[in-house]
């Protein structure tokens, strides 16, 4: 992994120390050029090695940023951020996600009242102590207490986004050690849920310690939490990775058990207890003739209570004749289903599904054929339409859609096409076409307001190929007003396709919660999409929306919302997510070809 993303935080944290103390201008100079850093297709780390002259060839940062990121990538530190640090001493990470509390907002009241991390301020604002501050009121005060829980709980979970690219590199690691047969991950990552707890690898061997050895010594590991004889666990990019061995004629059986969800597993489980056989992380065994039942499965991730253990109680587990467990699909079959994805393990229906043979043929990561929303430098992106219209031939699309933001409601510090805007990027689009090999169509994303209508006139909106409808604003609405407001957008004419629906974002805001079911009913009524927005910090629509859209037979755009060339490859957290919605590719729209994206647009 290059350290592009570890390099742009410690900018950005800058920013926000800044910020809190007060200083003008300079935040917003560190803020985008760690935006630029992260976008940066080289590795950071090399650029470093040339010096400040070559750090400073990326955009918007310049010699006194590019120094820093030097030191950075030398040292390991920042002088001038350890000094901020020091001034101001505070969980700013912590504080500030609380909706609606900024940097500016822990500056104050840390000189006010000295609060530096979510339980002082939660106190304080219990105490009524904020709404005492200067500037600050009740309601303030009244919002902050309500937002803390969300903050609690975003803490300890870690965004899919953030903790796959760690896995993907502990993969790639283990899987070049000659002792590894087999290494996957499992658990809530494996099924690509939202956030994950921590970070579970499953390793088939004959062996134990070289495996754990060379786990401990991997090079992304911060720290060793714990290391034993078949298990170990470390800390890397902030997130815990825990590492399990086990034989390889097992491996399929405990890759299902550890994949879980806990639900699912007790399910089948239970399916396999009704055939007279006992399923736990060892195999599939008959005790058709002996007494006794499977070990209970009462935990994600984790081995039931003994399950795990060494010599006989281990040896329990592994009672009667095993008949499946080197794989996955061994197990499922044994049991009289189709094997399961792990993104539907959930047991929302699948086992039953899977067993009757209903298992729809979810849609593949390689089965997209263009992005249906995206942005670039005319609005708040910061590539050329050129730049991503060639990084979407690079990728092997077929086609590629403009979407820029449109000015309207949520759209702030100028950002945002008016209507004549509009029409002088349909002549930019059309002349960038002519320099890649693939077709590129012109649209829009409109803002959607708080009643349900655009921000862009019809007019104007009638002349583009496609129209995204996003919201942006009046997030906190009740689930009726939400419901109506996306309803009407749905329905409005010149709308294809609804963008991020519930504008959530993850780990930072809850955003609108509609009933999904009227939105997804309308929205196929209408023929209008229903996005699954791949930016994972979004990933929204979610799972359950998905299945909505997908039984009330709407149609579904997994889109990436780019902003860079390389956020084009965020489309497959868009795909799991669709699959956990149990969508094919006929259910999504840009996994058709350019005729039938036409014919969906008329």
């Amino acid at each position: 992994m290059s350290r592009n993303d570890e390099v742009a935080t410690r900018l950005e944290e800058f920013a926000d120390l800044l910020e809190a103390t007060g200083v003008e201008y300079k935040p917003t100079a560190y803020r985008r050029a760690a935006e630029n850093v992260r976008d940066h297709p080289a590795p950071i780390e090399g650029l470093a090695a040339g010096g400040e002259d070559a750090v400073a060839e990326i955009d918007r940062v310049g010699d006194a940023i590019a120094a820093k990121i030097v030191e950075y990538v030398e040292t390991g530190e920042i002088g001038e951020l350890t000094e901020l640090r020091e001034e101001l001493p505070v969980d700013m990470a912590g504080l500030t996600a609380v909706e609606g509390v900024g940097p500016n907002t822990v500056g104050s009241l840390y000189d006010a009242l000295g609060i530096s991390d979510l339980d002082e301020l939660e106190t304080a604002a219990e105490a009524e102590e904020i709404r005492e501050v200067s500037g600050f009121g009740a309601k303030t005060e009244e919002n902050i207490l309500d937002n803390i829980p969300f903050a609690r709980e975003a803490r300890e979970r870690t965004r899919l986004g953030d903790a796959r690219p760690v896995a993907d590199d502990a993969l790639a690691y283990l899987a070049d050690r000659d002792a590894v047969e087999s290494v996957e991950v499992c658990g809530s990552i494996r099924r690509w849920k939202p956030t994950i707890g921590d970070i579970d690898l499953l390793v088939a061997s004959e062996e134990r310690d070289p495996i754990v050895e060379a786990f401990t010594h991997w090079e992304a590991a911060d720290a060793t939490i714990e290391a034993g004889t078949g298990k170990a666990s470390v800390r890397a990019d902030g997130t815990r990775v825990d590492l399990r061995i086990v034989d390889p004629d097992e491996f399929g059986a405990a890759l299902q058990y550890f994949t879980g969800s806990r639900a699912h597993n007790v399910a089948v489980r239970n399916r396999a207890i009704d055939r007279g056989r006992k399923l736990n992380e060892y195999g599939l065994f008959d005790v058709s003739d002996a007494e006794g039942e499977a070990a209970d499965d009462d935990a994600e991730g984790e081995a039931a209570d003994g399950a795990a253990a060494d010599g006989a109680e281990a040896d329990a587990t592994r009672a009667g004749e095993r008949i499946a467990g080197e794989s996955e699909d061994e197990v499922y079959r044994a049991l009289d289903m189709d094997p399961v994805s792990p993104e539907l393990r959930e047991d929302r229906g699948e086992v039953e599904a899977a067993a009757e043979g209903r298992l729809p043929p979810l849609v593949g990561p390689d089965e997209l054929r263009g992005d249906l929303h995206t942005h670039t430098d005319w609005s708040d992106g910061g590539f050329s339409i050129a730049e991503m219209a060639a990084a979407a031939e690079e990728r092997g699309y077929d086609y590629h859609v403009v979407t820029d933001h449109a000015t309207g409601p949520g759209m702030v510090g100028g950002v945002g096409l008016d209507e004549s805007d509009i029409e002088a990027q349909a002549a930019a689009v059309a002349e960038a076409a002519d320099e890649v090999d693939i077709p590129l169509l012109h649209g829009i994303e409109a803002n959607i307001d708080a009643g349900g209508d655009l921000s862009t006139d019809d007019e104007t909106l009638a002349a583009l190929d496609l129209v995204v409808a996003s919201p942006h604003a009046a997030l906190g609405q009740d689930a009726e007003a939400a419901t109506e407001r996306l309803v009407r957008a749905v329905e409005h004419p010149h709308v294809d396709v609804l963008g991020h629906p519930t504008g959530r974002l993850i780990n930072e805001r809850p955003g609108l919660d509609p009933d999904v079911e009227a939105v997804a009913e309308a929205a196929s009524a209408s023929g209008t999409a229903i996005e699954v927005n791949a930016n994972p910090a979004r990933l929204d629509a979610d799972g359950e929306f998905v299945r909505a859209a997908v039984e009330a037979g709407a149609t579904i755009a997994v889109n990436t919302d780019a902003h860079a060339p390389r956020e084009l490859d965020n489309a497959r957290y868009g795909v799991h997510t669709a699959r956990r919605g149990w969508a094919r590719a006929a259910d999504v729209l840009n996994a058709r070809s350019l005729d039938g994206l036409r014919s969906f647009l008329l």
